[in-house]
């Protein structure tokens, strides 16, 4: 077990969180873009950067500490010189389940979460700046969410989460109707409710991690021709997958190759 998996383990957030993911680069002499695509989980971010991180489309300037939501257009992180941020990977409900902030509101968006009044963040976010240690920063950032957790003021339903884990399990690969069906639920209620609970609808949800296997795929070069990937991930066909991939990223998959580090 690395030491990732013990912080989310012993703080008893496995539950919400997916995983703890780690970006830095110590060149203080240029400027750094980073891109980010669609992939079905919010998270919750620390950063700590020179001249602070903006999100593009947009030229937003981001908090220091602060949740985003449902990514699904392309953006791009930018940074002037070195720079560090920790990113907390939420479960898909985590973001209402957390917070009570309605999901919606941040589908490619993002909440300075000094504005939350259940708790004091300023107390974790001057204990994330006086730490240069990654894990001890991390140890933090579990910390601030096991608080929130015990002021947790919304539960998601049962079926929703059911919903979710068939979506992903299957790789996105399943109807709305097919997950109805299995839920007994109907296609109004299913809607409803997953609108409320993650921010998007579940044809969307199941369209973005469909995206994001072949993504990874892509990326990886783990394939010798791409309709394998097209069959694999259970796109019509070529020309759908091209279509879909390009929505979420912005590029065609060649083009993504080639752009890669």
């Amino acid at each position: 077990m690395n030491w990732k998996e013990q912080i989310i383990r012993d703080h008893g957030l496995a539950y919400h969180v997916k995983d703890i993911l780690i970006f830095e680069d110590s060149d203080n002499t240029r400027r750094h873009i980073l891109p980010f695509y669609a992939d079905g989980y919010p998270g919750i971010v620390f950063q700590q950067t020179k001249n602070g991180m903006f999100l593009e489309p947009g030229n937003k300037l981001l908090a220091d500490f602060f949740l985003y939501g449902q990514t699904i257009l392309p953006i791009e992180l930018c940074m002037e010189g070195a720079y560090r941020f920790i990113v907390f990977q939420l479960h898909p409900v985590a973001v209402k389940a957390l917070t009570g902030i309605d999901p919606k509101k941040l589908n490619d968006d993002c909440y300075d979460l000094h504005r939350l009044t259940s708790i004091d963040t300023n107390v974790y976010t001057e204990a994330l700046q006086k730490s240069s240690d990654v894990i001890t920063q991390s140890e933090i950032i579990a910390r601030f969410i096991t608080q929130l957790l015990m002021v947790k003021v919304y539960y998601p339903h049962a079926s929703i989460v059911e919903a979710i884990e068939i979506i992903i399990k299957s790789k996105g690969k399943i109807s709305v109707r097919e997950l109805t069906e299995t839920l007994h639920m109907t296609e109004r209620t299913l809607q409803r409710n997953f609108i409320e609970h993650v921010g998007i609808p579940p044809k969307k949800f199941a369209k973005i991690i469909q995206f994001h296997s072949s993504f990874n795929q892509v990326t990886a070069e783990s394939y010798s021709r791409l309709t394998d990937i097209v069959f694999e991930n259970g796109f019509a066909d070529q020309s759908h997958f091209i279509r879909d991939f390009k929505k979420f990223t912005g590029l065609r998959p060649n083009e993504m190759q080639v752009k890669k580090p």
